[in-house]
């Protein structure tokens, strides 16, 4: 028998028989696209003899690109050369030699998470339609808050640290003043915060956004090394407070931006007990020490902490974004503060336990499983094998410490406690000048010109920056296991290769 053929039906002139997608069309794109993908970025955009990037200055690069949406789609063909050209042109921070941010590698684990949930496209809300992704995000928070050193907790994954430090200062008010959920910020004191000098510049921006305002965060004093002093922290709380501000927050820093200092949580925990202060601590780079035997010491004391931050996305490479923000209360504190009890979502008579609908915690309602993605790395990896990632990257960076030392022209400004080396190059011409006035001046041009050179070379990537009355420095990060100790060498190597005639 042949089938009969449904009429054609046509609303609003548009035919509504079958699939408007071309079916297999899409398929063998994403086949071409998934090949394109291993072999330009999976291999060679890993292989030391690629480039970091290819450099082109931004109006070069649109016409390159053509980056004009028209009227009519492009063929199969040109679409795949489109992502060709993006893959070409875009910086490799998978290369072995990316050192230019606090993130860096291929982890391939992770990857393949992130093309699994990609092609799912699920938000993880409630259980009904994310039961899998909430189940594995509840997992991993149970594991980290484990590391932290707490009997219990809660958590959620946010897109960024900067997100965590806000969720941080957020709970901290609601904790200090729950009215103000309902009534808002009319009738408060005039509330006070207190960071390190050295904090993430997240702080700052928290407190704009949150309208506790920029002049109610209370920068402390540092040491040499970039570490709270908590004498200068004692002393900030009491002036607050005979001024009548009322004091509710410290956060503390675990791995700051730049110089990597750990703050001193024990001695800043005694003074948050003795005044009644939320303490958070932003470990968003540093926290991944915690996976280390030898070296979870550098956060001594973060288990007395009321909040943490810790993005695995880093130094345990989880993809980016992977950002946890973890709380020591178990009461609900997040959900109360931040429930809306949406009754399209979180109906209270669904036929499963709906606890497991952790939507409610968040500030976003749309969420992706960020937790995945260091879940099934873990599950690879084991936490030895993540033990093995941190001591290795921490080795390393002790390695090109000592070699930093013994090469002429190459001077360090401190020795670091974790995995950032901040150090000058210091060109021939220089070398025999005193350190005076116009030596400094003529070294604080040197790194931008050097950095110049090896971005329109393609050879790394390498941060650089002023900081606290120093003159420009590099700033290098190790991170990516894929990375050697013949990296380090290149390091210096072409550092000194560019910068030798200046």
């Amino acid at each position: 028998m042949v089938p009969s053929r449904k009429n054609v039906v046509l609303v609003d002139g548009v035919i509504l028989n079958g699939p408007a997608t071309d079916v297999k069309a899409g398929e063998k794109f994403v086949e071409d696209a998934c090949r394109l993908i291993m072999e330009e970025v999976v291999l060679k955009a890993t292989d030391i003899n690629e480039k970091v990037c290819e450099w082109r200055p931004p109006e070069e690069l649109k016409r390159l690109l053509d980056l004009e949406l028209r009227d009519a789609g492009e063929p199969h063909h040109r679409l795949l050369q489109r992502c060709q050209d993006v893959i070409r042109y875009s910086v490799k921070t998978n290369h072995p030699r990316f050192f230019n941010q606090l993130y860096a590698g291929l982890d391939y684990y992770s990857l393949v998470a992130r093309f699994m949930t990609e092609a799912l496209n699920p938000s993880v809300y409630t259980y009904e339609v994310s039961p899998v992704f909430l189940l594995v995000e509840e997992a991993v928070l149970k594991k980290m808050i484990e590391f932290i050193g707490w009997k219990e907790g809660d958590g959620i994954f946010n897109p960024g640290g900067s997100v965590s430090n806000m969720y941080a200062m957020n709970l901290a008010r609601y904790k200090y003043c729950p009215d103000i959920k309902e009534k808002g910020l009319s009738g408060l004191p005039r509330l006070i915060l207190f960071t390190s000098a050295e904090c993430h510049y997240s702080m700052k921006k928290s407190a704009s956004f949150l309208g506790i305002g920029t002049e109610n965060v209370c920068f402390v004093e540092t040491d040499g090394r970039g570490k709270m002093k908590p004498e200068e922290l004692e002393k900030r709380v009491q002036e607050a407070k005979k001024e009548g501000a009322a004091p509710f927050l410290v956060c503390a820093t675990s791995g700051t931006t730049v110089l990597g200092a750990f703050d001193p949580l024990d001695e800043i925990a005694d003074i948050c007990e003795r005044h009644g202060l939320w303490l958070h601590v932003d470990a968003s780079w540093g926290g991944s020490a915690l996976m280390s035997r030898k070296h979870r010491r550098l956060l001594q004391g973060i288990h007395r902490a009321d909040s943490v931050a810790w993005n695995p996305h880093k130094m345990l490479m989880a993809g980016i974004q992977c950002c946890a923000f973890l709380v020591k209360d178990k009461s609900d504190l997040l959900k109360r503060c931040y429930s809306a009890n949406a009754s399209y979502l979180f109906q209270q008579d669904k036929f499963y336990d709906v606890s497991y609908d952790t939507g409610d915690k968040s500030i976003q309602c749309s969420r992706r499983p960020d937790a995945f993605k260091f879940w099934l790395a873990w599950k690879a990896l084991g936490t030895l094998g993540l033990e093995e990632r941190v001591n290795r990257a921490l080795a390393l960076s002790r390695y090109l410490v000592e070699e930093i030392k013994k090469r002429e022209g190459f001077k360090l400004l401190m020795e670091p406690e974790y995995a950032n080396i901040c150090f000058w190059y210091i060109p021939p011409s220089l070398r025999q000048m005193e350190e005076g006035p116009e030596f400094w001046a003529k070294l604080h041009l040197v790194a931008p010109a050097i950095k110049e050179r090896m971005m329109k070379k393609g050879s790394l990537m390498l941060g650089y920056q002023p900081h606290q009355g120093k003159v420009n420095f590099f700033r290098q990060v190790v991170i990516s296991p894929q990375v050697s100790r013949e990296d380090m060498d290149f390091l210096l190597d072409e550092i000194d290769l560019l910068g030798r005639d200046m």
